[in-house]
């Protein structure tokens, strides 16, 4: 991020200090932060402003309100009292986002002082990136720094627009994450190994091909390998599989063979009649899967061949489980893989959000993997090359 300002740059003193963080927490039926990893991946930017004397004014959208104003179930309310928690000062919540009020509360903060506004997409003119809207935010504030790196890959006004009118910085999560993924991506060391996982060819085809351009190895699981299974010519009963797809994973299989990349799939599968706690299962062969059945889980074989992979790896990036990982019966394939990721010690290990975070944190290994990113769109499309532009706009 040479091109890039960051906040160890910045003079904060007594400066109003815009902050876009991420935190898209989710919160429990009784009103409490369930998951608070996005929070405090934040905290060491908060924290230098802070201590920088530094006045920060925190902006942040929380799930996906209509736009039309204040919604109780997707305030930022219990996001302000685990942020209070956390760094154990005042949290000053600001029910206005914009205008006078808005204002009144930014002009009252002290060096030192932290205020939090309200979920800044209660406002349909945030994902618009309305330029009206961004020039009232920026009217807050001296400085603009952007720390969330998981919206990064959306033109907002609170993450493209503002930059446009403030002096920016990038935050130290924004900065952790670009430059851990860019150089994962650009020098990684070998043998690389990268792990593909979730539903859908479709959603992973570009994240797929830039991969093959990179790994030394591609292991493929959760349902998207049946598209891939289907190419091979091989029944995959019930399973989920794109028929649409069939001849790009085709194509993606021949690029792996031409660029020397080790490409592995599922040799057994755990199959069932049903994506049920209580569904009866069994292992079978790939070959052979039932045509009343679906495939909800990598085998036990084929655990064991990815974590062979995972062992000899120098750098492993991981995005998507292996199966239906939040049902007892069919997360042992998620297990496998999270267990041999941090089992290899002596690698680079990156996970690249979404559900492979969930299960790092269920299988209880998250400490022992090397980065985990907060951005799972944001990392899935730096991995494929695209430019965020959240990143962007930060550039001088």
């Amino acid at each position: 991020m040479s091109d890039i300002k960051t906040i160890d740059q910045l003079d904060a003193k007594g400066k109003k200090v815009l902050v876009r963080v991420d935190f898209n927490a989710p919160v429990d039926a009784e009103g409490e932060v369930a998951d608070d990893t996005r929070i405090r991946a934040a905290l060491p930017t908060i924290e230098k402003l802070l201590a920088d004397g530094a006045r920060v004014i925190l902006v942040s959208h929380r799930g996906r309100p209509s736009g039309e104003g204040f919604e109780d179930a997707f305030s930022l309310w219990p996001i302000a009292l685990r942020l209070q928690k956390l760094l154990g000062c005042d949290v000053v919540l600001s029910r206005a986002i914009v205008g006078p009020d808005a204002q009144e509360a930014a002009d009252a903060l002290e060096d030192g002082g932290l205020l939090l506004l309200e979920n800044v997409r209660f406002d349909k003119r945030e994902k618009k990136n309305d330029p009206e809207f961004a020039r009232q935010l920026a009217a807050l504030a001296d400085v603009y720094v952007n720390d969330a790196f998981g919206t990064a890959h959306r033109a907002h006004a609170s993450t493209a627009g503002v930059a446009e009118l403030l002096p920016a910085y990038a935050g130290y999560l924004m900065q952790k994450e670009v430059d851990t993924l860019t150089s994962m991506m650009d020098d990684p060391r070998r043998p690389f190994v990268a792990i593909l996982g979730g539903s859908k060819v479709s959603d992973k085809i570009k994240v797929i091909d830039s991969l093959l351009d990179k790994a030394d190895t591609l292991i493929i699981g959760g349902a998207m390998c049946f598209t891939f299974l289907a190419a091979q010519g091989k029944s995959v009963g019930k399973s989920l599989m794109e028929a649409d797809w069939v001849d790009r994973a085709k194509e993606m299989m021949d690029k792996a063979e031409r660029n020397g990349v080790e490409l592995l799939l599922p040799v057994d599968v755990v199959v069932a009649d049903a994506i049920d706690e209580a569904a009866a299962t069994q292992v079978v062969s790939a070959c052979d899967i039932p045509a009343d059945s679906m495939g909800l889980d990598i085998g036990p074989e084929t655990a064991r061949s990815y974590a062979d992979a995972i062992a000899k790896a120098q750098c492993v990036f991981w995005n998507g489980p292996m199966g239906v990982f939040e049902m007892k019966p069919f997360e042992a394939g998620t297990r496998a893989v999270a267990m041999a990721v941090a089992d290899n010690a002596d690698a680079d290990t990156v996970i690249g959000g979404g559900d492979s975070v969930a299960a790092v944190n269920k299988f209880g290994v998250a400490d022992a993997c090397t980065f985990i990113s907060t951005g799972g769109g944001a990392s899935m499309e730096l991995v494929q090359g695209e430019k965020l532009p959240g990143v962007e706009a930060l550039k001088a």
